[in-house]
């Protein structure tokens, strides 16, 4: 079984043989892990032990020990989107949504997450329409994660509490 142990952090140029990237599909709930086995679009078995901390995004580039690239492609999911007219009902959405610390895409006039019924109807009893839909999750990264913070590296740890 190939090993997949590293992130490919610069663009490869397009001119390359991108179609003999072997490809990973894989749902929000699967790139979250850093440790697992997965089957390529190919049928081939891979084994990724990646650093822990880092949530995988569609198109990311991966590499086993060899230097073979691997890209991630983010699997359509069952999402429920909502949207309304009022950014103010949508702000609250977003608001009682990460109160229950629920992964969560934001776009411009929606919102999405994994869809959950009972979620659905406490967004509808804020007013807003809620569609079910199948589509690759993307929500947002942590505040605090490694991708979002700044050059300073200003984590949560760094304030000493």
């Amino acid at each position: 079984m190939r090993k997949v142990t590293s992130f490919v952090e610069k663009e490869l140029p397009s001119t390359s043989g991108s179609s003999a990237l072997s490809e990973l599909i894989l749902t929000y709930d699967e790139r979250k892990k850093s440790r697992f086995k997965a089957e390529t679009t190919s049928g081939e078995l891979l084994g990724v032990i990646l650093p822990r901390g880092r949530v995988l995004r569609g198109g990311d580039l991966l590499a086993d020990e060899a230097g073979a690239l691997v890209r991630i492609v983010a699997a359509p999911e069952s999402l429920s989107r909502v949207s309304g007219d009022d950014p103010r009902s949508l702000t609250r959405a977003a608001y009682h949504l990460g109160n229950r610390h629920m992964p969560l895409q934001v776009g411009d006039g929606w919102l999405s997450y994994q869809h959950d019924h009972v979620l659905d109807d406490m967004v509808r009893g804020l007013g807003l329409q809620v569609a079910m839909i199948d589509a690759a999750f993307e929500p947002e990264e942590g505040a605090y994660s490694a991708h979002s913070q700044g050059a300073a590296g200003h984590g949560h740890n760094s304030h000493g509490h």
